[in-house]
């Protein structure tokens, strides 16, 4: 397997892997502007860029998803449960489906909860071994942090929607999983994000005072420390989900 994380000025995280021998990638979360930098990180790897994955609908930055996608003959790829809000032709993937990869397998796990619809990336590289990996956490788990549950307008209900996915899908998986989350330090999609662009989970588990509290404390704590809506968010989701302004 090869693997690159791509950081961004705007601490945004992206992610470029696959399986060399087979030939096949993808590109997680691609920030607007950033199409070019994947297609020839592809050239440069010989590798044929199959599927092109927003964990959700962005709402602090323009996705370059569908337009990748496009360039490249890709398909672009959000979970299902937004099928029936965006505007064009797109693969909806469901929880638990297993996407092939050549040596590489991607299960989507659906974890709601920053938005409705946002999914989390767990990765098998069969030619390591049979357990998983590594799991790309989008906006659901961060280090030091987890997203933040208001961008739905209901941030007390998605809090402990957001409770519910995390003690469901992430929790139960092994201490040594490592974990790589859509933003660092300096992003407004959480309160108090690490610098450090990755972790494990069993260091998360231990030291993310978050993932210590009963359901409510953690509503009442992620709901308190909810940062400033990102400028020109309406306009943001609005391009994502491709709507006419």
């Amino acid at each position: 397997m090869f693997f690159q994380q791509r950081t961004n000025p705007d601490a945004s995280i992206s992610y470029f892997f696959g399986c060399a021998g087979h030939g096949k990638a993808v590109a997680v979360d691609v920030v607007a502007g950033d199409e070019e930098w994947f297609a020839e990180a592809a050239k440069r790897s010989n590798v044929v860029l199959t599927h092109v994955i927003d964990t959700h609908v962005h709402a602090d930055h323009y996705s370059g998803g569908r337009a990748l996608a496009r360039s490249v003959g890709a398909e672009y790829c959000l979970h299902e449960s937004s099928a029936g809000l965006v505007k064009f032709p797109a693969r909806f993937l469901r929880d638990g489906e297993v996407l092939d990869i050549g040596n590489t397998k991607i299960e989507v796990l659906h974890t709601p909860g920053h938005t409705p619809e946002s999914i989390c990336l767990l990765v098998t590289d069969h030619r390591r071994g049979k357990d998983p990996w590594f799991v790309v956490t989008g906006d659901t788990l961060f280090v030091g942090a987890v997203g933040r549950p208001d961008l739905a307008g209901k941030e007390v209900e998605m809090a402990g929607v957001l409770h519910d996915s995390l003690r469901a899908k992430l929790l139960p998986l092994r201490d040594e999983l490592e974990i790589f989350p859509g933003h660092q330090a300096g992003s407004m999609c959480g309160a108090g994000l690490s610098g450090k662009p990755s972790s494990t989970l069993g260091f998360e588990k231990r030291f993310n005072p978050l993932l210590t509290m009963d359901r409510q404390a953690f509503i009442e704590e992620v709901t308190r420390a909810i940062p400033p809506r990102p400028a020109d968010m309406d306009a943001m989701v609005r391009a994502n989900l491709g709507v006419a302004a």
